[in-house]
């Protein structure tokens, strides 16, 4: 039963990924043909398979180089905060009920905050290094995880508590050996989440007011009408997310059949 389930899953999400694929051909299809065609002026939208040669030719370059590390190294901190941080967090809020109850109207609202409004108050305190851009980036991504983490602690089985229970296990070691792992399938949503959203923190505090990296370049060349390097630098960001997003994707997946759920 357990492995007709497994291998119905499978091919749910075989045909879930073929339906993305066609979609995703369909859409760069058209706008290949719109491009090449001139219903799109080249001026506003060079066609995908130029923006895919400028890409390398980027790259191949190195033109770059410093730009896209720092982008990247940012985002990777801002991310690593966010989920480090975010899972503690809700560890301790799922411990802490009235302070979650508390909080829980906030974290259902957050995202309607503007929170690239703080960035000049955020350069006040911290100055124009890399740190305002940093925290822009993770109080983006942190809420993801505490939610998610949340959602994933609520649904731990009763039984699992209560063997940590009988076996004497402390907090942390409930957290760590039962909790946590139980409710991995959430924190890795959360996680990915924290990813896109802090790459567009990052991103989107270069693009308001810095003097390097990725979300710098693309407002420099949008001034410049340079669609040889916003669109190509646009698609980099793109592929960099999708990349990671599989790979949590597929370490998800590796954890829901460890557990017989797919």
């Amino acid at each position: 039963m357990t492995r007709h389930r497994g291998m119905t899953g499978q091919r749910r999400i075989k045909r879930a990924t073929l339906c993305r694929l066609v979609l995703l051909v369909g859409i760069v299809g058209a706008l290949e043909i719109l491009c090449l065609d001139g219903a799109i002026d080249r001026l506003t939208m060079p066609p995908p398979h130029r923006i895919v040669l400028d890409m390398a030719r980027m790259l191949v370059r190195g033109s770059l180089d410093s730009a896209i590390a720092k982008t990247l190294t940012n985002a990777a901190i801002a991310c690593g905060l966010a989920i480090v941080i975010g899972i503690a967090a809700a560890i301790l809020l799922h411990r802490a009920r009235p302070l979650r109850r508390m909080l829980d109207p906030l974290f259902a609202t957050y995202y309607a905050i503007p929170v690239f409004a703080f960035y000049p108050m955020l350069i006040i305190l911290f100055g124009l290094g890399d740190t305002p851009q940093v925290f822009i980036g993770f109080m983006l991504g942190v809420v993801a995880v505490i939610v998610n983490t949340l959602n994933g602690l609520d649904r731990v089985p009763r039984v699992l508590l209560k063997t940590a229970r009988v076996n004497r296990m402390d907090p942390f070691e409930t957290a760590w050996r039962v909790t946590l792992p139980s409710a991995a399938p959430y924190i890795l949503t959360g996680a990915k989440l924290a990813v896109a959203y802090s790459l567009i923190g990052i991103i989107g505090a270069e693009f308001i007011l810095s003097n390097g990296g990725m979300g710098y370049e693309i407002s420099f060349a949008y001034t410049n009408f340079d669609n040889a390097t916003m669109y190509p630098l646009i698609l980099l960001i793109l592929a960099v997310s999708i990349a990671i997003n599989m790979a949590l994707a597929r370490w998800e997946k590796a954890l829901m059949a460890r557990r017989g759920l797919r």
